[in-house]
C-alpha cells in the first residue's frame, strides 16, 4: 500500500529538493514572505510548518538541553543559523497560541518568461502584527491632527475676542 507516500518531487533529485526547501524556508523566516511558484510554495508549507513546530517545542521545553536539541535539528534542516536564530528568538512567540496553519499561500499572476503560476507564501502572524502596528500608527497620527484642528479653532476664537475687548477698552 502507498499510504502517506506523497511528496512533491519538483522534477529534481532528493538532494537538490532538500537544498531547495532549506533555502526557501530560510528566506521565508528571514523576510516573512517570499514569491515563488505555486508548486514550490505548496511543497514548502509542510516543511516550514515542521520547523516552526520544532521552535515551539523548544520554547515550551524546560531543560536547556532539550532547547539546544530542537535548535540543532532545525539548523540541520534549514542550514542557515541566522534564519534559525530569528525563528527561535523572535518569531516563535507569535505562534505559541496557534495550533497549526502558520503559513498562507496567495496565488498571483503567471510568470512572464515561462508562464509558470506564481504564488506568495507568508507567515500568518508576522503579517497580522504588521497590520496591527500600522493601524495603531494611523490612529495615533489622526488623533493629533484632530487635536491640532481643535487648537486652531480655539486660537482663532481667542484672536477674535481680543479685538472685541480692545474696542471696549478704547470706548471707556
Amino acid at each position: 500500500m502507498r499510504h502517506l507516500k506523497h511528496h512533491f518531487q519538483l522534477g529534481v533529485k532528493q538532494e537538490h529538493r532538500k537544498a531547495l526547501m532549506a533555502n526557501l524556508a530560510s528566506q521565508l523566516f528571514l523576510h516573512g514572505k517570499i514569491k515563488t511558484t505555486v508548486i514550490k510554495a505548496k511543497a514548502l508549507r509542510p516543511f516550514a510548518e515542521r520547523i516552526i513546530t520544532l521552535a515551539k517545542s523548544a520554547a515550551l521545553a524546560e531543560k536547556p538541553e532539550q532547547k539546544l536539541h530542537y535548535r540543532r535539528l532545525a539548523i540541520a534542516r534549514i542550514r542557515s543559523e541566522a534564519a534559525v536564530k530569528k525563528l527561535f528568538d523572535e518569531l516563535v512567540e507569535q505562534f505559541l497560541k496557534r495550533n497549526g496553519g502558520y503559513t498562507r499561500i496567495y496565488k498571483l499572476m503567471w510568470r512572464v518568461g515561462d508562464g509558470a503560476p506564481m504564488a506568495l507564501i507568508q507567515l500568518v502572524e508576522a503579517v497580522a502584527e504588521k497590520r496591527r502596528s500600522s493601524k495603531k500608527k494611523a490612529t495615533k497620527k489622526s488623533a493629533p491632527a484632530e487635536n491640532t484642528k481643535a487648537e486652531e479653532v480655539s486660537t482663532e476664537a481667542k484672536v477674535e475676542e481680543v479685538p472685541a475687548e480692545a474696542k471696549t477698552k478704547e470706548a471707556e
